[in-house]
């Protein structure tokens, strides 16, 4: 990374937060609903944080018809938006602080593989909706991160655009997509290349704010 950037595109579960048991709890409830004689866990949902939902769905319910694992995780999906907006998640330690002084020197957005409007409910939650300048959902449009991190890099003309992240998944979607990577250690994954490497949120701020 020669270049001095100009914004900053983060991944969300496992890079802002942990909502790791907010998600689990929300799966068997949206699937006792349903009727659906299975239980996923916190490992089982945790080994599978940043996979689009075709993956995810193919693997906990693989006897199902497209159509109806797509019908069951609405299901779901409505059960995470509602324990999300009241019992949300842990911010990972120097979030708050750190995307309000980003927010002074660089153009921050969201992209993740989750449902549409769970990115909205999360900054809602998390007080963070005024900085954040746009975000994107794999529920928006099922594309992969690496289309929707160039869609709004053309959508706000941004030069010298990164991913911050934390899983191997990541790192190859920011590859693709043309830009460099940020990995942080503290998250669900592991990768050995990035551009930069992190261990806790307020040491990343301390260095693009130093830039």
């Amino acid at each position: 990374m020669n270049e001095k950037p100009d914004s900053l595109i983060f991944d969300m579960d496992g890079t802002l937060w942990d909502a790791l048991d907010v998600y689990v709890s929300s799966w068997n409830s949206g699937l006792r609903e349903e009727q659906v004689e299975r239980i996923v866990t916190a490992e089982e949902i945790g080994s599978m944080m940043g996979m689009d939902s075709s993956k995810v769905l193919n693997s906990i319910l693989p006897g199902y018809s497209t159509e109806e694992q797509y019908r069951i995780y609405e299901t779901i999906n409505r059960h995470r938006a509602q324990q999300v907006e009241t019992l949300g998640g842990r911010l990972y330690d120097g979030v708050i602080d750190g995307i309000k002084k980003l927010s002074t020197k660089y153009q921050l957005f969201i992209v993740s593989n989750c449902p549409e409007g769970m990115i909205l409910l999360f900054m809602k939650w998390a007080g963070i909706t005024d900085y954040i300048v746009d975000e994107m959902a794999y529920g928006f449009n099922n594309k992969p991160k690496h289309y929707n991190i160039q869609h709004l890099i053309k959508k706000h003309k941004l030069k010298n655009p990164i991913y911050i992240g934390d899983t191997e998944g990541d790192r190859i979607e920011s590859e693709l997509a043309g830009v460099p990577f940020v990995f942080f250690s503290f998250g669900f994954g592991k990768t050995d290349k990035y551009h930069f490497r992190f261990d806790d949120f307020d040491s990343f701020t301390q260095h693009f704010m130093s830039l």
